[in-house]
């Protein structure tokens, strides 16, 4: 934003005080801004091991979940599984700084970003394929499509069931390329986060079994029985 003041015939004292104001709207806009942005981005949810509450808190993450299987085929208690894993649910986490001299912060070990953790090149891949773009990191139905896609992308390339979560994440974390060579057989702690994501997978399913009914019919103009799906 540039404020725009016509010079002409302004006293130079009066032109003063009207470029700091400006200055001073200008911040005020910014800020304002990146507050606004702040609070666009919903807080992690309080209960994160129970995918009912999860959608309780956020009732617009189911939609953009069961989307995402509608369009690729992963169930919703994969891909919230992986997100829980990813980034806890928060939307602009990255990984953390490396230590230059254990005092100084430098490069980021990689460009990870986001609820999925997405890396640049592959989420570049995805818009170009898939999510166009608009599509950003940060917001749970581009994130939840981003699984979707990979998964299926995934499937197609190794031959991975959509249901197998446990080896659908050593894929997604190693890529397609890591996971032939079978370069997680060396990483202990990937093997057992891979094994933890099927756990929690599982135990979403079993809890969204019994309360999805809420979420297809939650709105005012859905009776069942034309709920969705």
């Amino acid at each position: 934003m540039r404020l725009v003041i016509n010079h002409e015939n302004v006293p130079r004292r009066k032109t003063t005080r009207l470029r700091r104001a400006g200055q001073w709207a200008l911040i005020g806009v910014l800020g304002l801004v990146s507050t606004g942005c702040a609070i666009l981005a919903p807080s992690p949810p309080q209960d994160q091991s129970n995918v009912c509450e999860i959608f309780r808190e956020q009732p617009a993450w189911y939609d953009y979940a069961r989307d995402s299987q509608e369009a690729w085929g992963t169930p919703i208690a994969t891909q919230m599984a992986f997100i829980q894993q990813e980034s806890a649910f928060r939307s602009h986490v990255r990984p953390s700084r490396t230590r230059i001299l254990w005092i100084l912060p430098g490069p980021r070990p990689s460009s990870a970003h986001g609820y999925a953790q997405a890396q640049d090149p592959v989420w570049g891949e995805y818009e170009d394929d898939a999510g166009g773009f608009f599509a950003r990191r940060t917001h749970m139905k581009h994130a939840t499509d981003f699984i979707g896609w990979y998964n299926a992308r995934t499937q197609q390339q190794l031959g991975i069931s959509l249901h197998n979560p446990e080896h659908l994440y050593l894929a997604y974390h190693e890529g397609a390329g890591g996971y032939r060579r079978g370069t997680f057989r060396s990483k202990p702690q990937v093997m057992r986060t891979a094994r933890q994501v099927r756990s929690r997978a599982s135990r979403y399913q079993a809890q969204l079994a019994s309360c999805e009914a809420e979420f297809r019919c939650r709105r005012f103009y859905e009776v069942w029985p034309f709920c969705r799906g």
